[in-house]
C-alpha cells in the first residue's frame, strides 16, 4: 500500500482519478449476516487518530465486539481528500476483526463526493468489502429537503441529475443524513440496508455504536484492540 504519510494533495488526487475505475456500484449479492460500523475521531490539528469498528449482527443489529486503533498520520486536514488521513487508521482496525462483516458502514461518504471517492468508496476499493457511506453533513451534490417525518427521503444528485445517494430523515424533525454507496453496493439497497439499521437514533445504529466506542477509546475509558461485546 502506498504511504499516504508522504503524499502531497495532488499526488493523492491522482490517485483518487486512477481508483475511480476500480469502484463497482452494483447490487450487493449475497445475505447479510454480520453489519459493522466504522468511524474516526481526531483533532484536524493533531496528528493522532483514533478508530473503530463495531461488529454486529444482522437483522438484530446486536453487538458483538469492537476493534479499536490508535495512529499517527502526517497527511494535512483537507476536505476531500480525508480517507487519506482516516483510511490507515481503520484499515488496522479492519485487520483485527476476528470476523469480517458482510457489509461495512463507514461514517462517511460514498459516491457523493466530488471525484466519487469518499471515505466509504476508498476502503471498500482497497479491501474490495461491500461498504455504505453514511454521513452527518453533506459534502457534495443536490438535494430537496426530506419532509420532517422519520422516513422521508428525497434523492442527492450531482450536476447532471445522476443519483448518488438519498437524503434520510432518520427522526422526525431532525436533521438528515446522507446516505451513499460505496462499493459493491447500489444507491437503492444502501438506502433500504440503512432503513433496517435505524433504531430510534438519528445515527444507524452500526456507526452510532461506532462513534460511541470511539469516543470512550479517545477519552481512555475502553483499551485498544478487538473486545467482545
Amino acid at each position: 500500500m502506498i504511504n499516504y504519510n508522504e503524499l502531497t494533495v495532488p499526488e493523492a488526487t491522482r490517485i483518487q482519478r486512477e481508483m475511480q475505475s476500480e469502484i463497482q456500484i452494483v447490487p450487493y449479492q449475497g445475505p447479510i449476516n454480520y453489519i459493522a460500523g466504522a468511524d474516526i475521531s481526531f483533532n484536524k490539528f493533531s496528528t493522532t487518530v483514533y478508530a473503530g469498528i463495531v461488529l454486529l449482527k444482522f437483522p438484530s443489529l446486536t453487538p458483538v465486539g469492537y476493534s479499536l486503533v490508535k495512529k499517527e498520520v502526517l497527511f494535512p486536514y483537507v476536505p476531500g481528500f480525508l480517507a487519506f488521513r482516516e483510511v490507515p487508521a481503520l484499515l488496522d482496525a479492519w485487520e483485527q476483526l476476528p470476523v469480517k462483516p458482510d457489509i461495512l458502514v463507514v461514517d462517511g461518504h460514498g459516491i457523493a463526493h466530488p471525484r466519487r471517492m469518499g471515505i466509504a468508496t476508498h476502503f471498500g476499493v482497497l479491501t474490495n468489502q461491500p461498504t455504505i457511506g453514511s454521513a452527518k453533513k453533506k459534502l457534495f451534490g443536490n438535494y430537496e429537503e426530506p419532509a420532517p417525518e422519520k422516513g422521508s427521503h428525497t434523492p442527492l444528485t450531482d450536476k447532471q441529475g445522476q443519483i448518488l445517494g438519498h437524503v434520510l430523515r432518520s427522526k422526525n424533525k431532525v436533521k438528515p443524513i446522507f446516505i451513499s454507496p460505496g462499493h459493491l453496493t447500489d444507491v437503492a439497497g444502501s438506502l433500504d440496508i440503512l432503513q433496517q439499521c435505524i433504531q430510534g437514533y438519528r445515527l444507524p445504529e452500526p456507526t452510532r455504536l461506532a462513534h460511541n466506542a470511539v469516543n470512550q477509546f479517545r477519552l481512555g475509558e475502553i483499551p485498544a484492540g478487538w473486545s467482545e461485546l
